[in-house]
């Protein structure tokens, strides 16, 4: 029965992949994303005929009508992509089902999560069923670049004065030894996220001709900035509440010393924070504030010194510092090089939930009914979500899709050949819906 599910469930996933819903800045055509509402309507009738629905500039809301007044609860997954370059293995907007998987852009990153939770809630719907509490439906077509369609929508929300029980997104999935060394399968639920800030850095001098180079040149003090930024530990390292728990709940699946220190890493802190960074990227990324420099500019002339030279720095936030303190933080170390900051974007700041949480809980209840041997963990994402925006309505945001991922997937994601097992599908549905039953 569950072969005939999947492989139902594959053609309908395939269905969404082939509908090309790349977004971009600035964007005023929606005419593509207004085309793939419809296939939803087409795709999920019997949720459709028992909701609202409401358009933010090609952003959607649903509103399903629960039986009891007590607050309500938002599912998310977003329905734009990020552009599909390089060479594929299957064209990534062809749906393709070929070796047990459906291949394409949009599979993970999330379409795959936006199709299994609607399909989930039409299941219930077709049977009759009726949520118990208001259950809110939400998808952006703007997350891959500038959020405006979930910030619009949370702003109208928080008119409205309506305060959520609890919002699901986007973010964590199952991992197998999702730290070095952990030798087991984890559900890594997001109960935060790292803000997301762009800032500029600019050095400025008279310039003049390569032949007669002066000292400390705009991109020689742009050098040496960045070279300080990656060498010192210019933010606050910090093991929280929530990332010990990351630490001893992944340790349980470890042997030897490693196991000992990360099950105890509140005593041994002193010593992770400083060994941390040489060991683990992802590790170091969730103790500190990283900046990644990505863009630059210098002179337009091989033999010219620039008047101005430019790097861009997309920095992650840590929750414990915040936003004005990590960017207060560089913008001292960049006058020290005379360099000016400027502030593209500032990002957000976002709430922590509890991994105490009867929130929290339910998701761990969810993944042990569905996935046999899956340990659970808390998490601080590293990447940004559209449930940012949502932490304005609900204490409670939560960031996970229940597939279970494999290394390769990961790197896929914004990169090539992203795909999706097929088998993977019902139990993505069967999560959803004891969600939408038990909470």
């Amino acid at each position: 029965m569950s072969d005939l599910r999947n492989a139902v469930y594959a053609e309908r996933l395939s269905k969404l992949i082939q509908a090309e819903t790349i977004s971009s800045y600035n964007q005023t055509d929606k005419t593509k994303f207004y085309k793939f509402h419809d296939i939803l309507r087409e795709m999920f009738p019997s949720l459709f005929a028992v909701c609202s629905f409401e358009d933010f500039d090609a952003s959607f809301m649903m509103k399903w009508k629960g039986r009891t007044n007590e607050a309500p609860v938002m599912l998310m997954n977003h329905h734009d992509v990020v552009e599909a370059q390089g060479d594929w293995k299957y064209p990534p907007f062809s749906g393709a089902l070929a070796e047990g998987r459906v291949w394409g852009r949009g599979t993970l990153d999330t379409k795959g999560g936006l199709w299994a939770m609607l399909q989930a809630a039409d299941n219930l719907a077709k049977d009759g069923f009726v949520p118990r509490r208001d259950t809110y439906f939400v998808s952006a077509c703007t997350e891959e670049c500038d959020g405006s369609g979930a910030d619009a929508i949370s702003h109208e929300l928080l008119l409205r004065g309506i305060k959520f029980y609890m919002v699901l997104d986007e973010g964590g999935m199952i991992l197998e030894e999702p730290i070095g060394g952990a030798k087991g399968t984890y559900a890594m639920i997001g109960v935060g996220e790292k803000g997301c800030a762009d800032l500029k850095f600019i050095a400025r001098s008279a310039g003049g001709h390569a032949s007669t180079p002066g000292k400390n040149t705009p991109l020689v003090r742009l050098g040496r900035f960045m070279a300080e930024v990656e060498k010192k530990n210019l933010f606050e390292a910090k093991i929280s509440p929530t990332v010990a728990k990351t630490f001893s709940s992944v340790a349980e699946s470890m042997s030897g010393t490693l196991k000992f220190i990360l099950a105890n890493s509140k005593l041994f802190s002193p010593v992770l924070k400083k060994v941390m960074p040489a060991v683990s990227s992802a590790g170091n990324a969730m103790l500190r504030t990283t900046v990644a420099f990505t863009m630059a500019s210098g002179s337009e002339g091989t033999n010219v010194l620039p008047q101005e030279a430019w790097v861009v720095g997309n920095m992650r936030f840590s929750p414990h510092q915040g936003g004005k303190s990590s960017i207060d933080e560089i913008t001292r170390l960049a006058a020290k090089y005379d360099i000016e900051t400027e502030i593209l974007d500032p990002g957000m700041d976002s709430g922590v939930t509890d991994y105490n949480s009867e929130q929290f809980k339910l998701i761990e209840k969810a993944v042990h009914e569905v996935f046999d041997g899956v340990r659970t963990s808390p998490w601080i994402m590293t990447g940004a979500s559209d449930s940012r925006y949502m932490c304005r309505i609900s204490n409670h945001c939560l960031r996970f899709v229940p597939y279970l991922m494999k290394d390769e997937q990961v790197e896929s994601i914004h990169g090539i050949n992203e795909y999706v097992e097929i088998n993977a599908l019902a139990p993505a549905v069967d999560f959803y819906q004891y969600i939408l039953k038990e909470v």
